[in-house]
């Protein structure tokens, strides 16, 4: 694994400087579209010649990609550059925020992909960095990382625990917070348990980092009150373990989380306007919790969840759950959109 190579890559990509990727049929050159500026590209492609990578969730908003395509959104799909094709033309493409307010020219032409493993590592690097998922492309490069580094990079078995500390909180008095990383990641991934150890599974709950639901109290969606009202169900079960985890908006970041409210505003539901950002329509890596459970020494849980591919995501990783807890919130005007899309589009029960 090639750590450092990795983490230089990521901080290109926020910078806006090129990158390479070496795959088993090539190597690509890339540019993130949203970080150049059009003095860039012409230092990277001074010919105008270079295509533009984007995923199959976007492509499918400009009828490039067919419905098995569509069907894994993060899949890549390289777009030919065509003579009016400039830069501000390439971020109107890249962005779905933009389509209301930049009508696209268009037509646009899907090309082969020749390096299918290096194009899909490149969008996944795009989500790693918190960017959206497009390029312009070229062969050939040097330093190049590979999608095996990638994998190593985001492999939760380099968590490791850093700390542990007393800390009493609203709604569970006796508690700890466990703090763990990885030598690769910048952020940390939090347990706190609550209660003491009796032998019997602990009541877990994985919960994924909510900034706007969690400390601005967002009634978007129903990630604040899920938090306190975990936390007051393991401390009334007497003993269970609430895992905060860093992944934002479903995995994609902040920023495009953010993205993704723009176009619910524009009357898409959280599942298109994750796809047509070009993401998974969840990018979460549940193995992270699992290795986490491990360190702690807990291998049989009962899950506190309404999403059975928590259960199903926990389980492949070895953790034995015995036993799903429905969590149920009441719904509030500004979110009920939200909770029957997860109802009806990603399978949430009760």
């Amino acid at each position: 694994m090639n750590a450092r190579a990795v983490a230089q890559a990521i901080d290109a990509l926020r910078r806006g400087w090129p990158i390479a990727i070496r795959g088993e049929a090539g190597t690509l050159s890339l540019l993130a579209i949203e970080t150049a500026d059009a003095g860039r590209l012409a230092e990277f492609d001074p010919d105008a010649t270079a295509p533009v990578l984007i995923s199959a969730g976007r492509a499918v908003t400009l009828k490039l990609a067919n419905q098995l395509e569509a069907a894994t959104p993060d899949a890549p799909v390289l777009v030919q550059r065509a003579p009016w094709l400039d830069f501000d033309g390439a971020v109107a493409l890249a962005d779905p925020q933009l389509d209301l307010a930049t009508p696209l020219k268009g037509p646009f032409r899907a090309i082969p992909v020749t390096t299918p493993d290096a194009a899909s590592a490149a969008l996944r690097l795009a989500r790693i960095a918190g960017l959206v998922p497009a390029f312009f492309v070229q062969e050939g490069g040097a330093e190049a990382v590979t999608p095996a580094d990638i994998d190593a990079h985001e492999d939760p078995a380099r968590l490791a625990i850093v700390t542990r500390a007393r800390l009493p909180v609203a709604g569970a008095e006796d508690a700890e917070i466990v703090a763990f990383r990885t030598p690769e990641a910048p952020d940390e991934h939090i347990a706190l348990l609550i209660g003491q150890p009796t032998g019997a599974p602990p009541l877990v709950r994985l919960h994924s980092e909510c900034l706007t639901g969690d400390v601005l109290g967002s009634l978007k969606c129903d990630c604040g009150p899920q938090l306190h009202a975990a936390i007051a169900e393991i401390a009334q079960a007497g003993w269970g373990v609430l895992l905060y985890l860093r992944q934002e908006g479903r995995g994609i970041g902040l920023i495009n989380k953010l993205r993704a409210y723009a176009l619910q505003d524009q009357g898409f539901d959280t599942v298109d306007a994750n796809t047509r950002l070009g993401f998974a329509v969840d990018a979460r890596d549940f193995g992270v919790a699992g290795r986490m459970l491990k360190l702690l020494g807990q291998d049989r849980v009962r899950l506190l969840t309404n999403n059975p591919a928590k259960v199903a995501g926990l389980q492949a990783t070895g953790i034995e759950v015995i036993e799903r807890v429905p969590h149920h919130l009441p719904p509030n005007p500004h979110n009920e959109r939200y909770l029957a899309t997860k109802r009806d589009r990603t399978g949430h029960q009760l």
